[in-house]
């Protein structure tokens, strides 16, 4: 293959393990692997590590998309001559992202400082302080590879671009000017019988019929009012969808889950002394997490080779049981275990048909669990949502900008002191989920249409503007004036858009201890 550079032969040949791709849950397997001594051989295609988990430069992040918007040829092994014993399945790569619109309105500036970007490819995501993904980076020592900062605050938004700051705190709900004294008292009161719960007080408990009852009834019952519940819903337990819709509501909390959540979000507040709130999120992108496994499978031994796309599975043909990989270079590589990255996906033999122990197992080779889509959009802006926060997440719960939004919207802005951006700059990623792209387009298009100005010579304005009219909502009245450069509702002008990419993603849920037990089966 005349685009593959000549690798030298990989020594040894055999390996207790091979994955294929750096994304996050594969650099975790490698890590944990290769830490319980067994020998891991790591391969990714890509130049860089992260696969669909990376962070790119600004320049890098639309070619990555686009080359995983189609299905491409799998490429062909120089080495025709194939061993007798073994049938060759060749890989090919499932498209992942649709729907791509890259908009520049300030090229020159960001083409000159494209590399001190580092934006994340499957953003927005911030961490829990308190949360298990934490306490494994904590547990296994991988912190020391990765940096974190605080995410300042956390806001609720609605369709006239007000952002309502979420009380973290006692102290935090007395200051709110935006809560009245009964909202405060109602609100107290919860707080007092979550604790109460929490920490085993006899006297003070929630009976097993609440906790297993949906979580708004839950909240309904204690006479929270909507904005509270809101509050509660979609800014703490990180509900997706309109919980008070169960026509559409695909994910209903019960209350037992949203008490966990809570106390998940109390015990993040103040657990780290630089971090004040209740997130975290990694200086240089999410990127950062997978270098951070692979850094710690590479001190234990694991084997990495970038660069390095693999073409076939070799498989017994009188077993159809796995034996190893066919790289592009032409060597064949083996091992007993192998886990592969979701997107790739193994093609079934053409001309006769495989033998009976193969076609048996061929399906297990691509399980995929579809579950819908994401939009994404990634802004680029000179000015900050708020002028006195750099860094904070947004949430817009179902029907907060207009009647027909079903999900949350979730939006995070992050600074230049995070090593994403320029000095005075701003990136801002906002995700949603949807069923197909037209529905990501117009919830990611309402955020921008509300907090941003677009430039209206340009087309990407038309289609927010199109978008929005077709959603029947307020956003284009309440921001008509701003989005043409005038003041905003609060009396301080929108930031004007300088770059953007919109995209879609489709969501693979895959389970790894199911892949790792079907990958064990077909190696004995």
């Amino acid at each position: 293959m005349d685009d593959i550079p000549p690798y030298p032969p990989i020594d040894p040949t055999t390996f207790d393990l091979i994955v294929i791709g750096t994304g996050l849950p594969e650099s975790i397997i490698a890590a944990a692997s290769s830490t319980a001594s067994k020998s891991v051989l790591h391969l990714d295609p890509n130049p860089f590590y992260g696969s669909h988990f990376s962070s790119l430069p600004l320049a890098d992040l639309p070619s990555f998309l686009s080359s995983h918007s189609t299905s491409p040829s799998p490429p062909r092994s120089p080495s025709s001559d194939d061993p007798n014993e073994f049938s060759l399945l060749e890989f090919a790569t499932r498209p992942l992202y649709s729907s791509i619109d890259i908009s520049t309105f300030s090229p020159n500036l960001l083409d000159q400082h494209s590399r001190k970007f580092n934006l994340d490819v499957a953003g927005p995501r911030v961490f829990f302080c308190a949360e298990k993904s934490i306490e494994l980076l904590l547990r296994t020592g991988t912190n020391q590879y990765m940096e974190f900062k605080s995410v300042d605050a956390t806001f609720v938004g609605d369709n006239k671009g007000n952002l309502w700051s979420v009380p973290d705190s006692r102290a935090a709900i007395f200051k709110d000017k935006s809560l009245g004294l009964v909202e405060k008292n109602k609100l107290m009161r919860f707080f007092k019988l979550v604790q109460g719960h929490l920490a085993g007080e006899q006297d003070i408990k929630i009976s097993e019929e609440d906790l297993q009852s949906p979580f708004v009834d839950f909240l309904n019952k204690m006479g929270l009012p909507p904005k509270i519940k809101s509050f509660i819903l979609y800014a703490i337990a990180m509900a997706d969808y309109d919980q008070e819709d169960t026509g559409v509501c695909r994910d209903l909390l019960k209350t037992k889950d949203g008490i966990d959540q809570l106390a998940l979000y109390n015990a993040s507040i103040g657990r780290f002394q630089n971090a004040s709130g209740a997130f975290l999120y990694p200086i240089y992108g999410q990127g950062e997490l997978s270098q951070a496994f692979c850094r710690r499978a590479a001190v234990k031994g694991c084997l990495y080779v970038l660069r390095m796309p693999v073409t076939a599975l070799l498989v017994d043909k009188d077993t159809g049981c796995y034996k190893g990989v066919r790289l592009a270079s032409g060597q064949d590589i083996f091992s007993q275990k192998l886990i592969l990255d979701p997107t790739f996906k193994v093609t079934l033999p053409s001309g006769s048909s495989p033998p009976l122990p193969l076609k048996e197992k061929l399906p297990f080779f691509s399980l995929k669990d579809d579950k819908g889509k994401i939009a994404r959009g990634i802004c680029i802006t000179k000015t900050s949502l708020k002028p006195d926060i750099s860094n904070f997440l947004v949430v817009y719960p179902p029907r907060s900008l207009f009647p027909e939004q079903v999900t949350s919207i979730r939006l995070l802005q992050i600074a230049s002191n995070l090593a994403v951006c320029l000095p005075g700059m701003f990136v801002l990623y906002i995700s949603a989920l949807c069923n197909d792209d037209d529905q990501g387009k117009k919830l990611i298009h309402a955020v921008m249409n509300t907090l941003l100005t677009v430039p209206l010579d340009s087309e990407s304005n038309a289609a927010v503007q199109s978008e929005t009219a077709e959603n029947g909502s307020a956003v284009q009245d309440e921001t008509s004036e701003s989005s043409s450069g005038g003041p905003s509702d609060s009396g301080e002008e929108k930031p004007t858009l300088l770059w953007s990419a919109l995209y879609s993603q489709e969501l693979t849920l895959v389970c790894f201890l199911w892949l790792l037990s079907y990958v064990y089966l077909l190696s004995y």
